[in-house]
């Protein structure tokens, strides 16, 4: 069974006995670019919203775009001078970046929203000041201010966190200077708390102030462990994961799950802890490294593209994309072989997964067509051949005409393919052929298989044609494999490897390859 399927079953099976709608939830903090690892969360939820849709269970697939946290730090792209005066505000008082947004959070939550479609997600959004400012978190906050000595507890036994005896589990938004992590709530009288805007943390500077709020209505912000356990109730979660890393012994959902059933006496959601999505093997923020953000990396695939890498590894499975790696074209055929395997009549779990990575809007009619594809290495080689049609050579690499859907898919693709070459692909994937004569050192071997090559090369040849011919020289010369193909790169390309020899010859044209092929030899 296909994990998502699982784990839909398992939902279904602990909320068997409920009649109202399941909410499913996820969210982000909006404190910059979201990095890509942040759309694991988003896929997963929405693919088993899709799947309980499918299985008949009424649910909703609510996200949550964190505007309220404090802005901690100012992202290496953009200006430190202009940013760095509002440290330690609340994300929703910060600047947009950019003109035509609201603010800060506005600007990079409609860029992660336009990926959330990429992927052809579509939750209903809410933001967190809406949370707090419509009074929904009221009644959670003057809980957890009332068993503040609870909390302390609970962070002690839990995670090891002490807190000394004044300490409040909320962060006042300070009235003079409108910060937040600088502020330090220290008393709670049953209607407002004390606070004094006194702490200095990582640069921000406090403004002295000192006074007495009411911390409802969103003046204030429970920390993060207590407000995720507070807005479970408030928003009334069913089923949450999150990052395994909070889901570890004494981690934040560790603390979250008790200060639930303790504080706010409610069962925590269905839990789905999921493993890290790498960039290079790294886990890296967006502000770091290129094509780590969500964006960076959707602008790499095609929307069913996307969804593959997003869910085609089990839930507790790492993913790891290197945009300047092979991890595209491999990504590109794990896709393709998806497809050949439908149209071979497939119903296994992979048939699964090429069916799930099409939205549900679509995914029938997608299903049905299923064009072919040409694949995404000769594709990008293609492209950079000035002298190839790519529709031609695609016709040829298919043995038939291609349909206008395959038309279509083939241009889409070959779009992908060029955006890559010019911001990430590796070098030993950009190919030029050499204008002039070769000007490489060659062994006798070499040059006996290359006047033979010559000799065969003189018409029209398919690639499986030209691929024989090559394996027959290695023993008619006899020359080494190696041997034989880095001498044809050297020879074409000016460089010790390429794409698959037969097929590359194959589409070179006739005349200049047995020249090029035969000035080599020597003959």
């Amino acid at each position: 069974m296909f994990w998502a399927d699982r784990i839909a079953s398992e939902i279904q099976q602990k909320h068997k006995a409920d009649s109202r709608p399941l909410i499913v939830r996820d969210e982000k903090t909006l404190s910059g670019r979201v990095h890509v690892g942040s759309m694991r969360g988003v896929a997963i939820h929405g693919i088993v919203s899709e799947i309980l849709t499918e299985n008949g269970v009424a649910n909703e697939y609510q996200f949550e775009l964190n505007d309220f946290d404090p802005f901690d730090n100012v992202p290496g792209y953009l200006p430190a001078e202009t940013f760095t005066p509002h440290l330690g505000k609340p994300l929703y008082t910060v600047p947009s970046p950019e003109e035509g947004y609201a603010n800060y959070a506005e600007y990079y939550g409609a860029e992660f929203v336009r990926v959330h479609e990429k992927a052809d997600f579509y939750p209903s959004y809410y933001r967190l000041t809406e949370l707090y400012r419509s009074g929904r978190m009221d009644p959670y906050i003057k809980l957890a201010l009332e068993r503040a000595a609870d909390v302390r507890r609970i962070l002690k036994e839990v995670s090891g966190s002490v807190k000394d005896e004044s300490w409040l589990p909320v962060s006042v938004v300070c009235e003079n200077c409108g910060k937040m992590m600088t502020t330090r709530a220290y008393e709670y009288d049953g209607e407002t708390v004390a606070y004094t805007c006194d702490r200095s943390p990582d640069g921000c500077v406090p403004c002295g102030h000192t006074g007495r709020v009411s911390p409802l209505g969103g003046r204030a912000k429970l920390f993060w462990k207590v407000d995720w356990a507070a807005k479970w109730s408030a928003v009334g979660v069913d089923v949450e994961g999150g990052g395994k890393d909070h889901s570890t012994k004494g981690g934040s959902r560790d603390v979250a799950n008790h200060i639930a059933r303790e504080i706010f006496d409610r069962e925590p959601p269905f839990d789905i802890p999921y493993e890290f999505f790498l960039v290079g093997g790294k886990k890296m923020s967006s502000s770091k490294g290129r094509g780590s953000s969500a964006k960076d990396m959707s602008d790499l695939f095609t929307r069913a593209l996307f969804r593959l890498v997003l869910i085609g590894r089990d839930y507790n499975q790492q993913i790891d994309i290197d945009p300047e790696g092979d991890s595209i074209p491999r990504t590109y055929d794990w896709y393709d072989d998806l497809a050949e395997g439908v149209r071979a009549g497939g119903t296994d779990d992979f048939a699964r997964l090429f069916e799930l990575i099409h939205a549900p809007a679509y995914r029938a009619g997608y299903l049905a067509e299923n064009p072919w594809q040409l694949r995404f290495s000769q594709l990008a080689f293609i492209v950079q051949m000035p002298h190839l049609s790519l529709l031609d050579e695609a016709a040829r690499a298919k043995g038939s005409a291609l349909t206008p859907e395959e038309v279509a898919a083939l241009e889409e693709r070959a779009q992908y393919a060029r955006w890559w070459l010019d911001t990430y692909a590796p070098e030993d994937q950009k190919y030029t052929l050499q204008d002039g004569a070769p000007s490489v050192s060659l062994t006798d071997p070499q040059k006996k298989a290359f006047s033979l090559l010559a000799d065969y090369l003189t018409e029209e040849r398919t690639g499986e044609e030209v691929h024989a011919r090559l394996h027959e020289l290695k023993t008619e010369v006899p020359i080494a494999p190696k041997e034989l193909f880095t001498g044809i790169y050297r020879v074409f390309l000016g460089r010790d490897s390429g794409p698959k020899a037969g097929w590359f010859l194959s589409v070179l044209p006739i005349e200049f390859r047995e020249k090029r092929l035969r000035e080599a030899a020597g003959s």
